[in-house]
């Protein structure tokens, strides 16, 4: 996990729909259904039919910030799935600007307006996630900083609201967890809120139980959280069976449900990993080349697990030349195990002149997940299974 989750403050959040006065002004229901409809089309990526829904809500409440908000989620969602695509950065950022100067537009009116309040903290929020994305920190701490300021505010307006829920469960079970895992985070932490590891975790399954519009958001926060920190890969494996049931041609949880499969030790993966790079071929949306790096990764961990060494081998060598044009930044951890892979194959195989080069070639990587002792080992012992 990158160390920017912590600037993450407010992520995917939207808008309630209750007649209580604690919660936020009432829309039609067609207006509802619709805002619905879209939110499905953006996490199942028919980003064209979500933005027609949008286009729709934002005619029925040209006033109303949630159908701009929500139409430059498509663009967020472009971002997320396309590492290393640009092409949608500017159309995001206008888009949030718009966002922020209507609810500045209905704050000159009422600065308790608590739709503006609301929209604004979440556009704020967003672009502060943009920012990290993009590794500009100064940036991503502002706005991080000046969203959860915002949200606090709706706290106060609406002290139960499970859609809200899911800001404050991101922020207090980051703010707790990350400054701990990386302690080059911890002066950044002194300038925020103390955050509550248990109580965020509350929050989120409160608002993946009960939030209106920011369920499925806060299992995808949940989905993260007991994967990649809380080493709960059971409760991580029941919440992408519901994901990807439900999101089918999502490739991010397409993913997790691929390394989920791998982390159980289930024989599935190796199909899962295959439809994937299947996709991959069919270029289809957000089936990107890290995505298919990764399938070529576990298909030929599949293949070795099954003692099936040259096509395995093949599978590790096509990863390797993909991590040559991908990692620009040093070996990946792919690039890493890939080669460490190839060097027990060829040991296998009786070819260890070849094994040794393998190994040697390790060396000259970075560390990833014990791979120099295991390689410095099989330099003075050959690999047998």
């Amino acid at each position: 996990m990158n160390k920017s989750k912590f600037i993450l403050i407010v992520l995917v959040i939207f808008i309630a729909h209750n007649k209580s006065a604690a919660q936020w002004a009432i829309m039609r229901s067609d207006a509802d259904s619709l805002v619905r409809l879209g939110i499905d089309y953006i996490y199942n990526v028919k980003f064209v039919e979500a933005e027609k829904c949008f286009s729709q809500v934002q005619k029925l409440y040209p006033d109303h910030p949630v159908g701009y908000f929500l139409d430059a989620m498509v663009d967020w969602w472009k971002i997320l799935l396309l590492k290393d695509e640009t092409g949608y950065d500017k159309f995001f950022l206008n888009k949030i600007e718009k966002v922020i100067n209507q609810c500045d537009n209905l704050l000159k009116e009422n600065p308790k307006d608590i739709n503006a309040l609301f929209f604004k903290a979440g556009a704020i929020g967003f672009r502060g996630r943009f920012y990290s994305q993009r590794e500009s920190w100064l940036n991503a701490v502002k706005n991080g900083a000046e969203g959860y300021d915002l949200l606090i505010e709706c706290l106060k307006i609406a002290p139960g609201n499970h859609d809200i829920m899911l800001g404050t469960g991101i922020y207090n079970y980051f703010a707790a967890v990350l400054p701990e895992k990386y302690p080059i985070i911890k002066p950044l932490a002194t300038f925020l809120p103390r955050g509550d590891r248990a109580l965020g975790i509350l929050q989120l399954h409160a608002a993946a139980r009960s939030a209106k519009y920011a369920s499925i958001e806060a299992k995808v926060v949940l989905l993260q959280i007991y994967y990649s920190f809380e080493n709960d890969i059971y409760k991580a494996e029941e919440i992408i069976n519901e994901l990807y049931s439900k999101y089918p041609d999502n490739p991010y949880f397409h993913r997790y449900l691929g390394r989920i499969q791998v982390r159980r030790g289930n024989y599935e993966f190796e199909q899962t990993w295959r439809e994937i790079l299947k996709r991959c071929f069919a270029k289809q949306f957000g089936y990107e080349r890290y995505t298919a790096r990764e399938a070529m990764y576990y298909i030929g961990l599949a293949l070795f697990e099954k003692g099936d060494y040259d096509n395995a081998l093949k599978y590790f060598y096509k990863c390797d030349e993909g991590s040559r044009v991908l990692d620009k930044d040093g070996a990946s951890g792919f690039m890493v195990m890939a080669n460490l892979y190839a060097g027990k194959i060829l040991d296998i195989q009786g070819k260890r002149q070849y094994a040794i080069k393998q190994y040697e070639k390790i060396l000259k990587m970075k560390d990833y997940n014990d791979s120099h002792s295991q390689a410095k080992y099989h330099l003075k012992i050959p690999y047998t299974k």
